[in-house]
């Protein structure tokens, strides 16, 4: 038996992403432990995926802190990992690689850079959807995909019954109407909007729900829905997945919560500027798809709730 090292640091959409991959190198390594060195928010959520044996934390401090570093690479060093498979493929993973193993190829260390293909820089790599720079890195290195391409996030799951209880939740829509400070290009401006137009269509026959996140609990006031936490705390991303799962509709900025629910089956879509692509964000599904314009503040409310009765109506 030998142990192999899977390196996924985050985010949480990336996270859902990947679920498919690591799947896929699990049953490529039947006879081997796989391990999985991730990131603080994302480690104990990997405790519960039954492709992994073992969960190594990555406080991921400056990498100038020598002390920290030293030990990161002394725990990761005892496992005498016999190939690493790094789906981060970041500036820092790169950084572990030169430290671990310097002169490794694809054999030892598997990464976007060293599968990349003859003749194409990685900054043209990059722009291929992140699903199909999955599925040809494992492939280079020798792992058949079956699942590298359609993720299931289901494992994630978690029983929320006592909150939906305490909510009186059975037929929901949810939204998810905040992004990333730095990242305000991915904001549709018109929620509360589309939320009038939907009671105005639908009555009561949904409730309109959001879940926000630890440092959106404060905004979520300015949303005219109902806010969905548990004890005052923000759902964690098990509850979160459970939430998405039994909704009857997503609608959703360019965030963590939208490749959730493109990766747990649920009926929705991304709503996409100007900031990148679905294709590239791999993001569609057979339920869950999205809805591309060059501007999300000339993307009416009317124009996605008409886009919602139509998906609704498959």
């Amino acid at each position: 038996m030998s142990n192999i090292l899977i390196i996924k640091h985050g985010s949480l959409g990336d996270i859902a992403q990947a679920c498919g991959a690591i799947q896929d190198i699990s049953e490529s390594h039947p006879d081997d432990k796989i391990h999985l060195l991730t990131t603080k928010p994302y480690y104990e959520l990997f405790k519960k995926n039954p492709n992994i044996s073992n969960v190594i934390l990555d406080k991921r401090l400056s990498r100038l802190n020598l002390i920290y570093l030293y030990s990161l690479m002394k725990e990761i060093k005892k496992y005498s990992f016999s190939k690493v498979f790094d789906l981060q493929n970041s500036s820092r993973t790169s950084f572990y690689k030169k430290i671990l193993f310097p002169k490794a190829g694809k054999e030892i260390w598997s990464s976007s850079e060293t599968t990349l293909p003859e003749g194409t820089s990685k900054k043209d790599f990059d722009k291929d959807s992140v699903l199909e720079r999955f599925d040809y890195q494992l492939k280079s290195s020798g792992v058949k995909t079956l699942y590298t391409t359609k993720p299931d996030f289901s494992w994630s799951i978690t029983d929320i019954s006592k909150i939906k209880n305490y909510y009186n939740l059975d037929k929901y829509i949810v939204l998810f109407p905040f992004c990333s400070p730095h990242l305000t290009s991915k904001k549709w401006p018109f929620y509360n909007e589309l939320i009038n137009l939907i009671i105005e269509k639908f009555a009561t026959q949904f409730k309109i729900i959001i879940a926000p996140g630890p440092d959106e609990i404060k905004d979520a006031s300015n949303i005219n829905s109902l806010c969905i936490l548990d004890n005052g705390k923000a759902l964690d991303i098990s509850q979160l997945s459970a939430l998405i799962k039994d909704s009857s509709f997503v609608i959703s900025n360019d965030t963590g919560p939208a490749h959730i629910a493109a990766h747990i089956g649920a009926k929705g879509f991304a709503l996409f500027g100007a900031h990148t692509t679905a294709y590239k964000a791999s993001i569609e599904r057979e339920n869950f798809r999205a809805i591309q314009v060059s501007d999300l503040k000339k993307l009416s409310a009317n124009k996605v709730l008409e886009k919602m009765i139509l998906s609704l109506q498959l």
